[in-house]
């Protein structure tokens, strides 16, 4: 937790120092590594576009379920054994992947529509709004600043593996799947931060892997996408809740 608080003083610490001019600093990052990124970032988009795809045909046909979540691992695996010179094949299994990804999270979209759309629009402006404020975090700080908090981030991976473990098998509490979330949204948040630190150091030394970066961010995407929407979902849910004891 060190890691995260530092992080979070750094940029508090470094605020007053921000002007116009510093937020278009982008000296440390050489014309090529800005060109990756444009790539990297616009591939994003339409991996996320793909999903909504996915999503939308699990709204229409409900496809989404155990199938496609294997089916989105499976083109992942694929992508990533296929060699880089295979731009179009590689493209389009990211593609799959996104959509299979989109199907997969379907019911639980399906679910904030259902109950009420403009969380499903607070979610996704919201995640959108945060990915690019810690993206932009990770640009405009000196190169490999963040990159020591991986092995924190990896911890908490673990730490959140092992905790969704114990409660299948032992049941768990309300208290335990709160901590679940909220932890593994910060988990997630800050991979944003060491992933796109991570894709512009490998982009100085010459790895412009554009399709494989645009996996990484995604998976990141929509890791803190489905943790605000459920707790969004969740905090609406208790509001009704309280209104229909308020009521009787």
């Amino acid at each position: 937790m060190e890691g995260f608080t530092s992080f979070f003083d750094s940029q508090s610490a470094s605020r007053s120092g921000w002007s116009y001019e510093s937020l278009k600093n982008f000296r440390q990052i050489s014309p090529v590594v800005q060109n990756h990124l444009k790539q990297v970032y616009l591939t994003l988009c339409c991996a996320l576009v793909a999903s909504a795809v996915g999503a939308y045909l699990h709204i229409l046909w409900n496809i989404g379920g155990f199938l496609t979540t294997v089916g989105c691992m499976g083109s992942m695996m694929w992508l990533l054994s296929t060699p880089p010179f295979e731009e179009h094949k590689r493209l389009s299994l990211l593609m799959a992947a996104a959509a299979f990804e989109g199907a997969s999270i379907g019911p639980l979209i399906e679910l904030a529509i259902s109950f009420d759309p403009s969380i499903l629009v607070s979610a996704v402006i919201g995640c959108a709004i945060a990915f690019g404020c810690f993206s932009a975090a990770a640009m405009l700080a000196r190169r490999r600043e963040y990159l020591y908090l991986a092995g924190l981030l990896s911890s908490g991976v673990s730490i959140l593996f092992w905790l969704h473990f114990a409660s299948s098998i032992f049941g768990g509490s309300l208290a335990l799947f709160k901590f679940e979330l909220y932890f593994g949204l910060l988990v997630f948040v800050g991979y944003i931060v060491v992933d796109t630190q991570d894709i512009i150091e490998k982009a100085h030394y010459g790895d412009l892997d554009y399709v494989k970066h645009s996996l990484t961010l995604f998976v990141d995407f929509v890791a803190v996408f489905v943790r605000v929407l459920i707790i969004m979902l969740k905090n609406a849910s208790e509001k009704e809740e309280k209104k229909r004891k308020r009521r009787h």
